[in-house]
């Protein structure tokens, strides 16, 4: 067993200085570390007290170096080098993406269709280094050059194919930079457009390209703007802005191509606008916004296809309008509603519709077909996820979709509608995995107000549940973001050494529909924290894990998560590992200059209303901690974070450290060139995986070396 070494450094102190926070009706609450907030990430004390984390967390760790570089390179030795996606046609071409060995960032590119080119024939030719005939798109390692960040938001070629837009992030912000490239001659334009959204979609002449442009305070995307190619960007055209601050823009073509889509979309309810892509610049709503009311359309065959909750149907159903119809009298039913199926996605084709659902927890795909039949596409596994793939063009039988499991890599098949044939396109390729090496499972765990929760384990078949192992618990339970149990390369590592993993489908997510969701948001948010408690005790009952080697994993809403169970339960876990953790609820919420807060008052309730604002107070880790002996715990975090800013958890962990009474390790590790994400590139990400996995080991007092 490995004994987990004692620091060499003492961690720094922060200062606390008086500073109240006043909500509207009155309460007050004292902040002694508000001080670290920094919006402009300038202030040499407060750079200077993550720097000093940092060499702490330098301090703690370098003992398990050696731990840190064989678990890199396990997850780097899982990793195919020389890959690249399957190939999908559009307007003549086939579009795809390669990675080069050795190399962070892909590669974008594409090849015009004709005899004998399809997927399979350029999947073979570039798994043999064949690059005859490719026209590189983006060659985002060049791109990224010089960067200590660098993400593409999205990529359109325009609709004759001579042009390339693209959105660039080069500090984690998720604040986007448009650049534009003549595919003919290669030349980048001058045309640059900041601070916007990452969607993009051209008109139909290939001289317009229609964007989203940020507020530069709260960076909420506020309004449609359309650019004419050579332009001044200041010129640009307004199509559409949103005055109301608690909704999301986002933008999209429909699947027939005739329509450009604005999808404004908050919590409980959502307006679609549409223009025809000819001209775009008259906007139509397609059904007025109602609180309570959600809906997403699109458009193919000369109707509207509506996924909605309409009129109680809490699951969603479908429906159809015609392109006449402005309210939802006008529209028609397609799908039921049910109370056992959640209707998640939809896809169009010219004879079918493809259905994103779940049931009992669980994924599925359901063919709605032209005469009414519908027919499910088969699984294997008792866990596992499957989904829409990229299906570009309507007008096919194929059926484009991926597979994965705890166990199986992914995987991406079509399958023909009509016949039931089945082809496999391509399984990510993982050297040196065995997936008959492990079993998963889906267990239901009971929570203390019956409620039965899912629960998905995966572990090597030769794991004991004698009461004795290491269990690593994951969860997130909110926005009704559903955890599907997808393979991760990273996690045999936990395997390989003897530990289970478990996913928690808690309240808060989607896996069992809307009142899964329902049951873990505003008023019923503590259900969220409860279910994993709860799962715990399940998992140690089962024999899953031991009752001191339990650790618990969540990032972001999932961190805030991680900071209630370490207050309500410490005992029940070792060790925490909590990445951008959103531990400062209500400070935030009282806040609205801070991004997501305005979007999100239908997530978490608004704290200018005292019943909220006692509510949200009752369960806010930063607000809860209290002197006891806590977990040891790895916190994460990235200076240029847009959606968790940096000071929630540096605050959080500045007043663990005078409450702790375990004397366990605290680690607080800050990416000072990244944001929500973390680092960018496949494997620099890996760094910081191995760290916190190297810390997690040490702290359950696993063995260090993985089995063969």
């Amino acid at each position: 067993m490995m004994a987990f070494p004692p620091a060499t450094a003492l961690p720094p102190v922060a200062p606390q200085r008086p500073h109240a926070v006043t909500a509207p009706f009155g309460a007050t609450r004292e902040d002694p570390y508000y001080w670290l907030r920094d919006d402009a990430r300038q202030d040499p004390e407060v750079i200077g007290y993550l720097q000093a984390e940092n060499a702490y967390a330098d301090a703690v760790l370098a003992p398990l170096a050696p731990l840190q570089e064989a678990l890199y390179a396990e997850f780097t030795g899982r990793i195919q080098q020389d890959d690249a996606s399957v190939p999908f046609r559009e307007h003549g071409w086939w579009y795809y993406s390669r990675f080069e060995a050795g190399k962070d960032y892909p590669i974008h590119a594409r090849r015009a269709d004709g005899a004998g080119v399809d997927a399979t024939s350029i999947l073979a030719a570039n798994a043999a280094g064949d690059f005859r005939g490719e026209q590189v798109l983006l060659d985002v390692n060049a791109l990224a050059a010089g960067h200590a960040y660098y993400s593409i938001g999205s990529y359109e070629v325009s609709p004759d194919g001579r042009l390339l837009a693209w959105t660039e992030d080069t500090n984690g912000r998720r604040q986007y930079v448009i650049r534009l490239r003549d595919l003919e001659s290669g030349q980048v334009l001058p045309d640059v457009i900041s601070g916007v959204a990452p969607e993009l979609v051209w008109a139909a002449d290939s001289r317009t390209l229609v964007y989203v442009e940020n507020d530069p305070e709260t960076l909420l995307s506020k309004r449609v703007k359309a650019h004419r190619l050579g332009d001044t960007p200041a010129t640009d055209a307004l199509l559409y802005e949103e005055a109301d601050d608690s909704y999301y823009l986002g933008i999209a073509r429909s699947r027939d191509e005739r329509y450009l889509l604005v999808h404004a979309s908050s919590t409980v309810s959502d307006e679609v606008r549409y223009a025809p892509l000819q001209a775009p610049h008259a906007l139509r709503v397609l059904c007025p916004r109602e609180r309570g009311l959600e809906y997403d359309a699109d458009h193919l065959g000369g109707r509207w296809v509506i996924r909605t909750n309409a009129d109680g149907a809490t699951n969603f159903k479908l429906v159809t309008a015609t392109d006449e119809a402005t309210t939802r009298a006008h529209w028609q039913p397609l799908a039921a509603h049910s109370e056992e199926v959640f209707i998640d996605d939809f896809a169009l084709f010219t004879d079918f519709i493809a259905i994103a659902e779940r049931a009992q927890a669980q994924q599925r795909l359901r063919i709605l077909h032209a005469d009414g039949r519908s027919t499910l596409i088969a699984v294997d596994e008792p866990a596992y996820a499957i989904e829409l793939a990229i299906n570009s063009e309507p007008d096919t039988p194929w059926l484009r979709y991926t597979y994965t499991s705890l166990t199986t890599p992914a995987t991406v098949y079509e399958t023909n509608v009509h016949t039931g044939e089945r082809r496999l396109l391509k399984r990510q390729p993982v050297p040196g995995y065995d997936p008959a090496q492990y079993v998963t499972e889906r267990l239901w765990a009971t929570a203390r107000d019956g409620s039965r929760i899912p629960v998905s384990v995966v572990y090597r078949k030769d794991f004991c549940k004698d009461g004795r192992g290491a269990l690593l618990q994951y969860g997130y339970g909110s926005y009704g973001l559903s955890i599907d149990p997808t393979f991760s390369p990273t996690v045999i590592s936990l395997l390989d050494r003897g530990m289970a993993y478990a996913i928690a489908h808690i309240r808060g997510g989607q896996e069992l529909g809307r009142r899964w969701y329902e049951d873990g948001k505003l008023l019923n948010k503590r259900n969220t924290f409860t279910d994993f408690i709860d799962v715990t005790d399940f998992l140690v009952q089962q024999g899953y894990a031991a009752p001191d080697r339990v650790a618990a994993y969540g990032g972001s809403a999932g961190g805030l998560l991680m900071g209630a169970i370490a207050n309500m339960a410490p005992e029940k876990y070792r060790v925490i590992l909590s990445q951008v953790p959103f531990v400062d609820v209500v400070t935030t919420m009282l806040d609205p200059s801070i991004p997501l807060t305005t979007n999100e008052y239908d997530e978490w309730g608004n704290p200018e209303q005292p019943e909220y604002y006692r509510y949200m107070l009752s369960y806010s880790p930063y607000d809860n901690l209290r002197a006891q002996a806590y977990p040891a715990m790895f916190v994460g975090t990235g200076l240029w974070d847009s959606q968790v800013q940096y000071w929630e958890p540096a605050k959080y962990v500045a007043r663990l450290r005078t409450l702790d009474t375990s004397g366990r390790p605290l680690v607080f590790r800050t990416n000072m060139d990244a944001g929500h994400g973390g680092k960018s590139g496949r494997f620099r990400r890996y760094r910081e995986l191995a760290e916190m996995y190297a810390f997690l080991l040490a702290q359950l007092g696993v063995d260090d070396g993985a089995r063969a």
